[in-house]
């Protein structure tokens, strides 16, 4: 299962391009979202320091997804070619759509993860190719944004409206989203999941962002010698965990202190975790807190409990699912990350083990199964969860260091 997970990206969803650079597709939607690409190599970062072509192949992926999030930084999914393919080409936004856009379901977390790959990349390998002149002009549009979204009503001109589909595909206010306060936290209008935010500040993804303006600020200084954007990088860091600290938690009748999942600054707050990444459970994996922060501790005991209304058990399998598949449906990529958060290896070895029992015999992770029947199953091709699910086993063998976040050869 392993040997095929982990070559899936490589032999199904990488193409190459003329230029260099590299399109990464999800699976079996034809589209390469930024999120998922750069989970879907970060297994490899472990044999980039001893493969120059896989190297290569990741800064590819970097220099497509920086001229990606320049045409269009509020979308998160893309064409390999400006062909005019949409998911949906009745989508009414703020922008017409760009004939390279797939979609522009606007996710924070969409413009973390190149910036996290970048830097991954960098500390691994040490090579600063990748960090050139196109990185710097789509990090400078990152923080823009960001700066813009901390103040969405004020000064985001962004909506969102699809018809004719489940609430969770668009957003709220004539596409607006419910309204929030200005805390400091930057807004999002769809989570990792692409389903629409209840409320704008999705707590996991502002942590995400704490976590990669800090590396964008030590890329700046280091490589790109601009001042000006690390001290940009590092003021809005400030002002978002500012914001999470007085916003993020809440206390439990049964479990203390709790993060929420999201929240609008005015007192309401959407308490669940979800599968997709970032989740609530996956903060010590993206490297926010350790693994025993206490607030963490009460969070992850929550999550993964009857008390999230996401979390599912059945005859053959318990985990966290997503309101994006049917109710009862548990994802591979909650479970592994379940195993990488664990401080136990015992705990990780049954994740290890329950993932191997419910792939349907097929070899390969998929987006979610039924917990009663894993033979019901969404998306038969999700290269995501199988890089995921590689990275547990590359954990579980003592390759990567599960700590750190940072995926390279560990000592010895």
């Amino acid at each position: 299962m392993f040997r095929r997970c982990f070559a899936n990206t490589l032999e199904t969803t990488v193409r190459r391009q003329p230029d260099g650079s590299t399109f990464v597709i999800t699976g079996d939607i034809p589209a390469m979202w930024l999120r998922d690409s750069a989970c879907q190599l970060r297994p490899y970062l472990a044999l980039a320091p001893h493969d120059p072509g896989l190297a290569a192949l990741i800064a590819g992926a970097i220099r497509r997804q920086a001229e990606l999030i320049l045409l269009d930084p509020y979308a998160n999914a893309f064409n390999e070619h400006p062909g005019g393919q949409h998911y949906n080409a009745a989508d009414v936004t703020d922008l017409p759509l760009h004939p390279q856009v797939w979609e522009r379901k606007y996710e924070l977390d969409s413009l973390c993860f190149p910036i996290q790959l970048a830097w991954l990349l960098w500390r691994a390998t040490g090579q600063t190719g990748h960090l050139d002149a196109t990185f710097a002009r789509a990090a400078h549009a990152i923080v823009a944004l960001f700066r813009r979204e901390q103040r969405h009503a004020a000064e985001s001109r962004y909506f969102f409206q699809r018809t004719g589909c489940p609430p969770s595909d668009t957003l709220s206010h004539g596409g607006y989203g419910a309204p929030v306060a200005e805390t400091g936290m930057i807004w999002s209008g769809f989570r990792p999941s692409d389903d629409a935010c209840v409320y704008g500040y999705l707590i996991p993804a502002n942590m995400f962002a704490v976590v990669v303006l800090g590396y964008l600020a030590e890329i700046a200084r280091a490589v790109l010698r601009d001042s000006a954007l690390a001290d940009a990088a590092l003021a809005l860091r400030a002002e978002v965990e500012a914001g999470l600290r007085r916003h993020a938690v809440v206390e439990h009748a049964e479990y203390g202190p709790i993060y929420a999942y999201e929240t609008d600054g005015l007192g309401s707050y959407t308490l669940m975790d979800d599968a997709g990444v970032p989740s609530l459970i996956s903060l010590p994996y993206l490297g926010y807190c350790p693994a025993d922060d206490p607030i963490y501790c009460n969070t992850r005991r929550w999550a993964l409990s009857a008390a999230n209304p996401y979390y599912y058990s059945g005859t053959a399998a318990a985990g966290i699912g997503s309101p994006h598949t049917p109710p009862g449906y548990v994802w591979p990529i909650a479970l592994a990350m379940q195993g990488l958060t664990a401080t136990s290896e015992a705990e990780r070895q049954q994740m290890i083990d329950l993932l191997e029992r419910t792939d349907a015999g097929t070899m390969l992770m998929h987006e979610g199964f039924d917990a009663n029947d894993p033979a019901q199953y969404t998306r038969p091709w999700f290269a995501w969860a199988n890089a995921l699910f590689s990275e547990l086993i590359l954990v579980s063998c003592g390759l990567i260091d599960p700590t750190s976040g940072r995926l390279v050869i560990a000592p010895g």
